[in-house]
This record gives structure tokens, sequence and C-alpha cells, in this order.
């Protein structure tokens, strides 16, 4: 573990050599890849933020010696590139998937490039080291990786990403804005990250730092002195006379005597007036950023510190349990399920990393339990039991809403049931969070007649009253399984096979048509693959490439095992499956449901993005979902332009969409022929119809699995839920074909929900703010906000008319009362719907708040400089764009790093800089 007071020349070889191991060739500071355009041969923020976590890990797996595996050896690793697929390999196990690693790298690292994208802190030269505010940026940095520290402690690893990424942003910044490396110095500064180590030698007021340079390129524009400055960029505070600029195509200040800059942010002059010593800056960016790492993991511990990067290959477990007197039968099942999971994975790197249980009955729900510890989890779901009637329907969308606020992203959660929702007006609501957390919900619900007797019921219920389910299930790429009591047990079985992290073979058709068999497709990297039935189903078969058929006979036969549980089928595929192309005919009363789904660590993940050619430096602002927006020759700035604004015409909003593949490692070894994709296809949701394909670009090293591709917006004018497919062909040219977890959808606004900064704390009143932008219209919007748990909330907007490329500005209080549990969490919801007329679904944002007590010592300085424009406070502006997802829709922002805000933690005790 890398100290924070030993220097760096102080260190061991080993350690030397393993901090050498990802020191990139050439270097750069834009937000992320998509900034290569415009400074080819750059490494980023992201690349930076990356690095560093990888060789962080790879020193934990070094120190750590995975359990009945041989240990690793760092000669392993050396003269290769230094891939999460492969660590994960080496350190789990072949085909242990990093999906989830590499989603909480990509919260970190986009929460990293967000700093230079948000309206309240692109320009706050106290985030970015500029304007020689030296000492103020370094508390700020301090305050930030203090609230990393305070987040993952309370267990809101989301809220500790987005912080840690604010705070490597920074950090990286020093050493591209300041004039430390033309100081000629070869190590990062020590006490950057020790704020009771005074900030020495820094360039004062009146004296003066830069030269006149007209040129691009000005090497020799610093004055010959030793005092450490940075550069001046905008017009926010003005530059005094004498000093530098930040420099570069973005900075109205360089055009101010003394010309020119000094950052280093790029490989282009156009951009970095010292775009020579770019290099270096990175170098002691990365170092600097991996001793920030390290400091973190000696804060957490190393338990800690992989649950904040999700270094697992596990998935969590989450169980959502109606307990009314009825439900005997289902507890059982989940408690089977729930004993046979932990038995057979304790130990072992499948392991749930994190247990969550929510009981629910009328008219309560909750509350929400919640434990990394097996055996914790297990005597609570052991002391849980079916007690009392209670009427259907039940209050299970308010218990699922707060299983989802409590969930980790990219995980299953596991509903057991035999009633209806009382609460169905929650629904849209849930599925735009299930979104938003980019978790899968399945449904079991036991429907048997036979309880008629067992239930209340006040009213004739109608046979669509589990709609609200089958909604909530497509969004969330789960499904609804009717069963009866008699075979529950059995059917929760698929409880322990969903989170070995599954994904859906893509059906064509999508659904059962009469007399036409589905098709599917196997390629050499899946196995256990899985087919399952569900419905009045009469008769199916199977057929492999070979043209083996199996029936629907029950056990073995020459395809796999086939299991029968009432109206629910299970056809376990002999391993290895056939590669080719197989067929399933299946001939049922009504429209029985088929799902294929296999094992396989090739997956991908997605986001969404416009490119940035307005503010500090060029890159690509992520999205949630897709926004409307209508075609046009030339694109006209909103009225009151609250998102980024593409500086030139454009033919609508050019949403692009950003693909990272994971698993490239399972194809075959080091060295071995790397799979190949060549476009996406989107399709409708749930009838499958083509909306279209768009060919994928690569972006960066090919190992690295990234790919864009532009997005039209005739290709965005739906406005159901379509679903992503990734096509291309592996490293001999057999076809490849992966289907996205969950649909996504065109969102027809934007909507940015922001907090104050700071925690929240108990016996206080938050300001919040509301931005609403529109890229089509008119539009008339119909607010409601609503805060989980039910704090009062108050809003001046409720309405809102917007005309095509206008936004508007709202403002919420959020009363906090004095007995708020300290590390709690606040969940506020703003939707927008258009008129009451409209079938559109409504849009959502969601904002995270963290609950902490302050304490009488925790006196740290407020920064005086802010760029709020709504508040207009002496505040500091940290407002961070929230998830925004659609109800009836799906998909996420992979890792998403905007719902939430943050604040001033409490000074920690003990050895080290905070």
């Amino acid at each position: 573990m890398l100290p924070a007071d030993v220097p760096l020349c102080h260190l061991g070889p080993s350690v030397l050599l393993l901090l050498q191991l990802l020191l990139p060739s050439a270097s750069a500071f834009f937000p992320n890849i998509w900034s290569l355009l415009a400074a080819p041969g750059s490494i980023t923020h992201q690349d930076l933020t990356e690095e560093a976590a990888l060789n962080v890990t790879l020193h934990l797996f070094l120190e750590q010696p995975p359990p009945g595996r041989p240990p690793l050896r760092l000669e392993d690793f050396l003269g290769r590139t230094l891939l999460a697929d492969d660590l994960f390999a080496a350190y789990f196990g072949p085909g242990s998937p990093s999906r989830r690693f590499r989603a909480a790298l990509g919260e970190v690292s986009r929460a990293n490039a967000a700093q230079d994208f948000l309206p309240t802190s692109k320009n706050d030269p106290d985030l970015h080291f500029d304007a020689e505010r030296l000492g103020q940026g370094r508390t700020r940095l301090v305050e930030a990786l203090r609230e990393t520290v305070a987040a993952a402690k309370a267990l809101d690893y989301t809220l500790a990403r987005q912080r840690l990424g604010a705070a490597l942003h920074a950090l990286q910044d020093f050493y591209s804005h300041s004039n430390w490396v033309e100081l000629g110095r070869q190590q990062p500064h020590p006490h950057l990250l020790w704020p009771r180590q005074e900030l020495r030698s820094l360039a004062q007021a009146g004296d003066p730092t830069c030269s006149d340079c007209e040129e691009l390129s000005c090497p020799g524009n610093l004055l010959g002195f030793t005092l450490l400055t940075s550069g001046y960029f905008g017009t926010r505070p003005s530059k005094p006379p004498g000093k530098c600029s930040h420099g570069g195509h973005f900075d109205q200040s360089s055009s101010q005597p003394p010309r020119g800059g000094i950052n280093k942010d790029s490989t282009s002059p156009g951009f970095s007036p010292h775009h020579m010593l770019h290099l270096q800056a990175a170098k002691l960016a990365l170092l600097a950023s991996i001793q920030a790492f390290n400091l973190l993991r000696s804060r957490l511990g190393d338990r800690g510190f992989s649950r904040l990067l999700d270094i697992t290959p596990a998935s969590s477990l989450s169980f959502v349990l109606d307990t009314t007197g009825s439900m005997g039968e289902e507890i059982n099942a989940a408690k089977i399920q729930a004993r046979h999971i932990v038995e057979q994975r304790r130990g072992t790197p499948m392991e749930p990393t994190q247990y969550v249980l929510v009981p629910f009955h009328d008219p309560g729900f909750g509350p929400v339990f919640t434990t990394s510890d097996p055996d914790s989890f297990w005597q609570q779901l052991n002391e849980m039991h079916a007690l009392g009637g209670g009427d259907e329907p039940e209050m299970c969308l308010s218990a699922l809403e707060l299983a989802l606020l409590h969930t980790p992203p990219l995980s299953d959660i596991f509903v057991f049931t035999d009633a209806s929702p009382k609460d169905a007006f929650l629904t849209n609501r849930v599925e735009s969070l299930t979104q938003e957390r980019r978790c899968r919900v399945t449904f079991l619900v036991t429907e048997d007649p036979s309880r008629a007797q067992g239930r209340a019921r006040r009213e004739v219920l109608s046979p669509l009253r589990f709609e609200p389910y089958e909604a909530v299930a497509l969004a969330s790429g789960g499904e609804v399984i009717f069963t009866e009591d008699q075979y529950i047990q059995d059917v929760a079985a698929i409880v322990g096979d969903s989170i070995a992290d599954l994904v859906t073979l893509p059906l064509e058709p999508r659904v059962v048509v009469a007399e036409r068999p589905l098709v599917f497709r196997v390629d050499g990297l899946l196995q256990k693959v899985t087919v399952r039935i569900h419905g009045e189903v009469s008769s199916f078969w199977i057929r492999n490439p070979a043209g083996v058929s199996q029936g629907q006979e029950e056990g073995e036969g020459p395809l796999g095992h086939t299991h029968r549980f009432g109206r629910f089928w299970m056809v376990r595929v002999n391993d290895p499956p056939q590669s080719g192309t197989w067929e399933i005919q299946v001939t049922a009363k009504g429209t029985p449901r088929v799902r294929v789904q296999a094992q396989t660590s090739l997956d991908f993940l997605f986001h969404f993005g416009i490119p940035m050619e307005d503010g500090p430096h060029p890159g690509l602002y992520p999205l949630t979902q897709p926004v409307a927006a209508q075609a046009m020759e030339h694109f006209q700035h909103p009225r009151t332009c609250c998102w980024p604004c593409p500086s030139v015409p454009t033919r609508g909003l050019q949403t692009q969409l950003l693909v990272e593949v994971t698993g490239l490692g399972s194809r075959g070894g080091p060295g071995g022929p790397l799979p190949h994709f060549s476009h996406v296809v989107l399709r409708g949701v749930p009838q499958g119809a083509e909306l279209g394909q768009v060919p994928l670009e690569p972006r960066g090293p090919p190992e690295r699995g990234l790919l864009a591709a532009s997005l039209p917006p005739t290709l965005l004018s739906t406005s159901g839920p379509f679903s992503l497919e990734l096509v291309g062909q592996d490293g001999v040219g057999r076809g490849l074909h992966r289907v996205a977890p969950q649909p996504c959808a065109v969102v027809p606004v934007l909507l940015e929900l922001s907090g104050p900064r700071g925690f929240l704390a108990p016996g206080t009143t938050a300001p919040l703010s509301l931005r609403i932008a529109s890229f089509s219209g008119p539009q008339d919007l119909h607010l409601r906000t609503s805060a989980k748990p039910s704090f009062a909330l108050t809003s001046n907007l409720s309405r809102v008319h917007l005309e095509q490329n206008e936004s508007a500005w709202g403002r919420l209080w959020l009363e906090v009362p004095d007995t708020a549990a300290s590390d709690s969490v606040v969940m506020v919801t703003v939707t927008a719907k258009n008129g009451e007329a409209s079938t559109m679904p409504p849009t959502h944002a969601f904002l995270r708040l963290l609950v902490q007590a302050p304490a009488p010592q925790d006196q740290l300085p407020a920064p005086a400089y802010s760029t709020d424009p709504v508040l207009n406070t002496s505040r500091p502006a940290f407002h961070f764009f929230t998830s925004v997802t659609q109800g009836g829709a799906g998909g996420g922002l992979v890792g998403n790093p905007w719902w939430t805000t943050f604040g001033v933690m409490l000074l920690l005790l003990g050895l080290g800089p905070w």
C-alpha cells in the first residue's frame, strides 16, 4: 500500500515497477475518449482514471493471493496492456466477468469528465486549480476525498464514485494547469493530499508570471521564477495584469495580454500552449491518481475498497417478499434458495457482495435490511413468517422502489407475491428507477385459485391487475412467472441461475407466432444455455444446428434435460452447446413466453452522449437516454441554454451511442484474434420490428473494446422502447450476437435535478434546483415532486410550456426532520408529464442524497466562489445532472454519475492526510 506521507522515491523497486506499468507513451487531460477526435494521440481524464484504478487493483491482487488459486506474478503483466478482463481472468479464473468492475470505473470516469461539462463546475477555478486558487483547490480536493470515504462507509457506493471522480479530476488538473512540471518537478506534489501541510512558494497577487505569446505554442512564456502558479480561464474571475492564462481555443482570457497560456491538457497546440510538456504532466497525474486510490484503500480497507470499485465478478442478492398469511410456501421457497446460494457460493469469487431484503404487506412495507454478511442475511430471512390475512392488492411496488434504492446497479431483484399491486400508480416511476439502476426485476407470482378463502377481497379484481408487474419486468429486462404453490420451490431455482450473470439471447421473431419456429443463435463463447417456456403449452420441440430435435418429454434427451413445473418448462442444454442456428417450435393456448439465456463473459455496456464543442474542452457529454430532437438544417441554441449546446450547425442533436465490450479476454488467451463488432441493430420492444442499423467505429486501442455509433435523429423519433443488439464476428469469422439486458427509449425532455453542496443535516432545509430543456416542441409539461422517505418537499414550478430549443428553471426545498437517521439515503423524484391527454410516458429525474449529522470539529472553510445561476448565493455550486429516464422504457447510463449531491464530511481521526 502507498502511504500518503512516503515520497515516491522512497518506495521499493517492486512497487515502483508496478507504478510504471501503465505510464502512457502519449498523454492528455481532455475529458474522455471522444476528445481524441480533437487531439489525436492524447490520454484523457478517463484514461488516467482507469489506468490508475487498474494499477492499484493489480497491486491489491498481488498482495492478496486468491484462495485456491496460484498467486499472481508481476512479471506476467510486464510488457502487456493492463486490461480488466485479463486481471479478472488471472485472479478469479478464466471467464470471470469484469462487467461490474468496468461499470464502476465508468461511473468514476464519467463523474471525472463531468467536471468539464456541468454548468456549475466547468468554470469554477477551485475545481480545476485555475486562477492561482491553489489553496482553495486543495481544500476542495480534500473535501471530495473525505466525502468519498464517508459515502462508502455509509454503503452509498454510487455517491462515493461520483465524489471520487470529481476529486481525481481536480488532482489531475493540478499537473496540467499549474507550472509544477515547468518547475522541473519529477514527482507528485508531496502536500497536495495532505491538508495539514501548508502549500508553500505560491505566487502572490502582485507577482507577474507570464510574458506575452502570440503563437499557438508558447514554450517560453513563463517568467523565470520558482513560485507555483496556475493559469486563468475565461472571465470569472478576470485575469489580473501580468498573470498567465490557461490558454487554448476556448479560453477568452488568452487573448488579453499577456496572451497565450500554460495548460498541458492535450497534444494539440490549438488547445494547449504547453503541449510539449503534456507527457510529463500526464505521468505525474497518473502517479498522483494511483496515490489517491491507495489512500482510499488505506481508509476503507481492502474489503471496502473492493466494494467501492466493485472488484468482484459476483452479483448481489435482493429479495422483495410478500409476508401476508397466504405466503408461507413462497417465503419458504425464498429461504431455500437463499440458503442454497449462501452455502454454494460462500468463500468463492461468486459469493454475493450484498444482500437486500424488503418485506411488504398491506398497508405497510419495509424496513429494508441490507448487509454484506451472508449469515446475518440468512438469520433475518429465517425470522420472516407469513402473518395475517391482508387484502389483495398489496404494497408491492412501494417495497420494490425501496429495494431499488438500496440494491447496487447491475443486479437482479426477485419479488415473491401472490397479490396484485395496490400502488399501481408507481408503475412508471419504478420502471424508470429500474432503468436508472440497471437492475433486472423478476416477479414470481403464485396465482392459485384454491387460495380464494385465504385472501380477503373487497372488490372483484380485474384479470389485468398484474399488468404493472409486466410493465416493470419489460422495462427492466426481467419477466413475470406465474406458478402454483406446489411448484414455487422448483420455479424459484431460477434465482440461483439468474445471479450468475446470464445473457438473454435474441429470438427471431421476438414473440411466438403460430406454426413459425423461433430462431436463436449460439456462438462458441456461450455455455450453460437454458430455454424457459411459460404458458398453457400443449407441445414444443427444440432443434439444434445439426437437425437433432428434442420434445417436451421430461427427463434427459439428446439435447439436454427437460423439467416441467406446472405451466413452467425448463430445458438445460448439454454443454458445450453446438454453435449455429437453433429453433424452437411451441404450440400453446394463448401467447406463451419463451426466453433463452446463457452464461458468457463476452457482453457489453453502453451509454449515450452529445458531442461537446462548447466549454473548457471538447468531449462527449454522457446521457442516460437519447433525447428527442427535431431534425433541422441548423441547430438553434435553447433560449436559456441549460444543457451543453453544440456551437456548430448540425442536423438535430447528434446523439452518440458508446459501447464498451466486456470479456474480450475470452477470445482464447493473450495474442488471440479479437472479436469484431460491425454494427448495432435497434428493434422495437416487445414485438421486435427492426427500426434501423447503425455502423460502429472503434475508439482507442482494439483491446479496450470501445466502439461508437452516431444515431441520426430520424432513427430516434420512436416514442416506444427499443432494444440494442450488438452484431459482429469472433476471431475466426463466426457470428456473434448480443442484446442489451434492458430496452431503452427516447426521452421527450431533459431533466436536471441538483442539490446543495454538503450532505443533508437533520433539522435543515436543503435547496434544490431543477432545469428542464426541450429540443422538440412545443410541450406543455406538468411537474410532480416526491421524496422517499416522505420528507416535506415544496416547489415553485408545477407547470411549464416549452417551445422547441427552450428551457426553464425551478426551485425545490427539502425539509430534513430532526429525526432523520444519519447515513440514511433520501431519494427525490421529479416527474414531467406532457398534457393530460398525452399518451407519452412521463420523464423522471432522481436525486439521491445522503443524510449525515455534522460533527462540531468539522469547520472546513467554504469556498467563496460560486457560479450558481439559480440560487444566486455565495455558496459553492456543486450541482450534478440527475439520471434521466422515461417510464415505459428501459436501459440506463452505465454507472450514471449524476443523481445525487455531495458535501462536507467529518474530519477523520487517525493517521494520514484526512
